[in-house]
């Protein structure tokens, strides 16, 4: 089979196609046959050499697909050849085909083309764990978002609005922050322009917003701790501003603030697991209703899967690069 696979740490170029045995399911995964894969910043990571694949995961990067089963590991029992699924996977995405764990794998929502249930995954594997289950998002409580027209922010915004919360998301354009309340923001910030704190305070009476999404930290951690209300929850997913920032712990204490992080990649089958069925039973509904959407910027075929990590690192992009195969 065709996939991409990573010459050397390195620049998008280092990301060139080559030929690679087929995969075979084991027990408990399917073999899928791959129409689309989804670009997210880990793979970026890992290209660079920052975020290496857990144990036994294949070493082509890609975390999310969507396809046919075309083979079926012992016990598996919830799916059958030919089902057409969007799946998380730990590695391997960017290929012709790819093994996932069965209880990984969800099916295409109604009406959605494959380019569009590969957008789905690892955005909303990631928001539902990080928002509604450490988060512990309500409605009624408010939700800051950064990074609010990136293929999460995108995600998160249309959840959260769609579960009753109030929304603000900070974006770096007006093109960027009118797609952020386009998809449901009832305020996006411009952070080249204004300070998300006081314009945070500002919307929520001076109280501050329960729960922030960040994957900036760096200089954003104490005013995010700023930003937060009394009992807020701070929830990172990444440190695109640094991973280090020195930290006043008074206000962490007065307002009783839970700081928490995450990683998905290397979380057992079973964790993984828990988090599809609450999606299935939770957002499927509003996908195939249309209330919700995955937001596709631009598609690459495979073999130019370096042109879509360029698009990624220049950050014009608002939502979710996809490979076509």
């Amino acid at each position: 089979m065709t996939a991409i696979e990573i010459k050397e740490p390195g620049a998008p170029d280092v990301l060139v196609p080559c030929e690679r045995p087929m995969p075979e399911p084991g027990a408990g995964d399917v073999l899928i046959k791959v129409a689309a894969a989804g670009v997210n910043r880990p793979d970026v990571l890992q290209r660079t050499g920052g975020y290496p694949p857990p144990p036994g995961a294949s070493d082509i990067p890609g975390l999310e697909i969507s396809g046919e089963v075309v083979s079926l590991g012992e016990d598996v029992t919830n799916l059958k050849l030919g089902d057409q699924v969007t799946a998380l996977v730990a590695g391997g995405g960017y290929a012709e085909y790819c093994v996932a764990p069965a209880p990984q794998c969800l099916p295409v929502p109604t009406g959605f083309s494959a380019i569009q249930a590969a957008a789905l995954p690892e955005t909303f594997f990631t928001v539902w764990t990080n928002v509604f289950d450490r988060g512990a998002l309500k409605a009624g409580e408010a939700l800051l978002i950064h990074g609010g027209s990136s293929g999460i922010g995108t995600t998160a915004i249309q959840l959260a609005a769609a579960m009753g919360a109030r929304v603000l998301a900070t974006a770096g354009s007006a093109e960027k922050c009118k797609a952020c309340e386009d998809l449901g923001a009832e305020r996006a910030i411009n952070y080249r322009e204004e300070d998300f704190v006081e314009v945070a305070k500002n919307l929520t009476g001076g109280k501050g917003v329960n729960v922030v999404l960040d994957m900036v930290g760096g200089s954003y951690v104490q005013r995010n701790i700023s930003a937060l209300a009394p009992d807020g929850r701070l929830c990172y997913i990444a440190f695109l501003g640094g991973p280090k920032a020195e930290v006043n712990l008074a206000p962490v204490m007065m307002k009783r603030i839970t700081i928490s992080g995450s990683t998905l990649r290397a979380r057992s089958v079973e964790f993984k697991a828990e988090i599809a069925q609450n999606l299935k039973k939770t957002v499927w509904p509003l996908l195939e209703s249309g209330k919700i959407a995955p937001v596709i910027h631009q598609t690459f075929p495979l073999r130019e899967a370096n042109k879509a990590h360029e698009m990624m690192e220049s950050s014009a992009h608002i939502g979710k690069i996809v490979l076509t195969v």
